[in-house]
């Protein structure tokens, strides 16, 4: 499960486009920041998840975050300035089971390579869409996880929430402040629709007569229902009701619980919230990434990234566009199992004895998250309001990344000194929690 919302520079304190998505995963499927260069193909074909579609000539350059161990990506932005995220929806379309189409983080991913501005992106995503379906399993060890997908896409000058069942779909445009999550949002008051969506919603009995409203016709209720979606969504719509929508604001967007900070626990958390913890199987997602996009006109995309599960416990590093290569530099990415090189498995050493003692862990990190994270913002306005150059931003990328993951390192070592004893016992929960360990050798 995941949240999306998209901020239109009418509404924003820098008149930037301000972007952002936690990535709602299973709870042991590390998620991967990584960075494609544009490239020339003599391919004529490309694998995507499941099926080889046609390739193209050239790809544009594309900073991701993704599963490890998927083609496609949960979110991501290209050099141009084109960002989209996706969203698991439930719809009445049925499913085959053959994996024999492309999952909504394929379409993502291709959008991402091959669109300049976001109605290219859109008009992408739908082409495919209508051509090869999205048929295929979306799970990474749940093998019967299979849903349909809406978007956000967006470039500096507007964004589109878009919506699909099946091979049918239907989009709106943007207007000052929009946000999805798993469920249908759009009724009548679409700006385009497929060619086929009411003829197949007639043909199969999702629809008689009357004014046709996407979102009445094509949802899941129940499956929507059970996910929580309407009450995440209502907390990631309070953006709107801002003027001067920053980064931080997403950042409290994205870090948020239904419960208040000096309440929750994560054995309590439910699908209500935003950053979201597993607690079994009727909670079994886990925010396994974040991300936040900073699209500005004429000046460089930022891209803040916790590159680590947990946006309550995690700094945002900013990355940026260029060939020096920063990203693949710093970033390893993570594998199946347990590694103490990479910054997702050795957050999530630490992240999951917050499990046992959520509010010792917080004395632990608060402080230093806090200054470390206004520190990054402060010094990357500054930054872009001087216009540096590339190579200066290029290091300021790495040095914040550095920064951050020396005070992970800190804060493992602190932990590793204090009792750990659970603040309440929970024996499924805790039970859960031993065996997701247990799998990757943690």
């Amino acid at each position: 499960m995941c949240d999306t919302f998209i901020a239109l520079p009418s509404i924003t304190k820098n008149n930037t486009l301000i972007f952002g998505k936690n990535s709602d995963r299973e709870p042991n499927e590390a998620q991967a920041i990584v960075r494609f260069p544009r490239m020339k193909h003599i391919e004529k074909t490309l694998r995507c998840g499941f099926i080889n579609i046609p390739q193209v000539e050239e790809t544009f350059e594309i900073i991701l975050s993704k599963p490890f161990w998927m083609w496609g990506a949960e979110m991501g932005v290209n050099e141009y300035g084109v960002t989209i995220g996706n969203e698991a929806v439930f719809t009445k379309a049925k499913f085959k089971k053959t994996n024999n189409g492309l999952s909504g983080m394929d379409l993502l991913r291709l959008a991402l390579e091959r669109s300049r501005t976001a109605h290219e992106a859109l008009k992408c995503i739908t082409g495919l869409l209508e051509t090869y379906g999205q048929d295929v399993c979306g799970g990474y060890q749940n093998k019967d996880l299979y849903y349909h997908n809406s978007f956000i896409i967006a470039d500096s000058e507007e964004a589109w929430i878009l919506e699909t069942a099946g091979n049918e779909w239907v989009a709106k445009r943007v207007k000052q402040y929009g946000s999805i999550s798993n469920g249908l949002t759009i009724t009548d008051d679409y700006d385009l629709i497929s060619e086929n969506a009411i003829i197949f919603a007639k043909e199969n009995g999702f629809y008689k007569t009357g004014k046709f409203s996407f979102m009445k016709v094509y949802s899941n209720s129940f499956m929507s229902w059970a996910r929580g979606f309407k009450v995440r969504q209502k907390t990631t719509m309070q953006g709107a009701n801002q003027e001067d929508f920053t980064v931080k604001s997403a950042i409290k967007i994205l870090s948020s619980h239904h419960l208040s900070t000096d309440k929750f626990t994560p054995h309590k958390a439910t699908t209500k919230d935003v950053c979201m913890h597993a607690t079994g199987k009727l909670n079994p997602s886990h925010t396994v990434g974040s991300m936040i996009v900073e699209i500005r006109k004429d000046k460089p995309v930022t891209i803040w990234l916790t590159g680590t599960s947990n946006p309550c416990l995690s700094i945002y590093k900013p990355f940026f566009f260029g060939d020096n290569g920063i990203l693949n530099e710093v970033y390893q990415v993570p594998d199946v199992k347990f590694d103490r090189k990479t910054l997702w498995w050795i957050s999530e050493r630490l992240y999951r004895l917050g499990n046992l003692n959520y509010q010792n862990l917080k004395n632990i990190i608060s402080e230093d998250q806090l200054r470390l994270q206004n520190e990054f913002i402060e010094e990357e306005q500054k930054l872009i309001t001087e216009n540096a150059e590339e190579n200066i931003l290029q290091e300021f990328s790495k040095n914040s990344f550095q920064k951050a993951f020396k005070s992970l390192i800190d804060w493992n070592n602190k932990a590793s000194k204090l009792s750990w004893r659970p603040t309440s016992w929970n024996p499924f929960y805790y039970f859960l929690w031993r065996r997701l360990n247990e799998k990757v050798e943690l």
